[in-house]
């Protein structure tokens, strides 16, 4: 199966040579695309620096400014369903997402999942280097996420997983609204109501060594609302064609 990592960035220089040769050393089927949204400090280069190493396996999109989450995977998609991959999974460049654990999702798709989930919340799986706070905040936003959508899903926020390619085809990814994290529950919501199957795999999640991380107060309300918006908008996603007949 023709994988193609997705792997978002804006500032991980440090982690982006270090994760590259980490994830492309599991498979020989693997291959990387970093969306670098005009990281000031040379993550970009240094991706073009290793691209000699990994030929045709290492890919970079650049972007001119920093727009994002959810708009660097819209495009990573695209770009995969352009150049025919198999399989498509999201990942983080700091380690927090486990190289470890790519054979896995893989290893759902070719059971049978449409998408495979790395969950913090199913048995095996579990969080590290977490403060009490977060560990709430991310069990809290789950559960809230969880009731108010009725999904049957223990980790919805998660952002390490791997799509078919059709369940990317099926999804009108330009209708996508979520911009930051919510963007892991849209997604995860609009896969659902279409029907397809999704398999939770256990990960442990540990938080990042180098850099800093993106969440913030803004990013929580901007879930809080998404959800409620992903809510009312139940009956008009299904109606837009992404209910799909397997």
């Amino acid at each position: 199966m023709q994988t193609l990592i997705i792997i978002p960035t804006y500032n991980e220089l440090n982690n982006i040579q270090k994760i590259v040769p980490a994830v492309l050393a599991l498979d020989k089927q693997f291959s990387i695309l970093v969306v670098d949204d005009g990281s000031p400090d040379g993550t970009a280069n240094a991706v073009k620096a290793l691209q000699p190493v990994y030929p045709k396996r290492l890919h970079l999109l650049e972007r001119t400014s920093k727009d994002g989450l959810g708009r660097a995977y819209i495009a990573g998609f695209k770009w995969a369903l352009a150049h025919h991959y198999d399989a498509i999974v999201e990942m983080d460049a700091d380690f927090s997402h486990q190289p470890c654990y790519l054979p896995d999702l893989i290893k759902a798709l070719q059971n049978g999942a449409d998408v495979a989930l790395g969950s913090r919340y199913v048995a095996g799986g579990g969080t590290r280097n977490w403060s009490w706070l977060r560990k709430l905040i991310s069990r809290t936003g789950s559960w809230y996420a969880r009731t108010v959508l009725g999904l049957p899903l223990r980790d919805i926020t998660s952002g390490f997983k791997a799509f078919k390619r059709r369940v990317l085809e099926t999804i009108v990814l330009d209708e996508v609204g979520a911009n930051g994290f919510a963007f892991q529950v849209e997604m995860n919501y609009r896969c659902y109501l279409a029907g397809f199957k999704i398999t939770e795999c256990p990960i442990i999640f540990i938080d990042r060594e180098v850099g800093e991380s993106k969440m913030g107060m803004y990013i929580i309300f901007e879930a809080l609302l998404m959800v409620l918006k992903l809510r009312l908008q139940k009956k008009n996603l299904v109606a837009k064609g992404n209910k799909v007949i397997t």
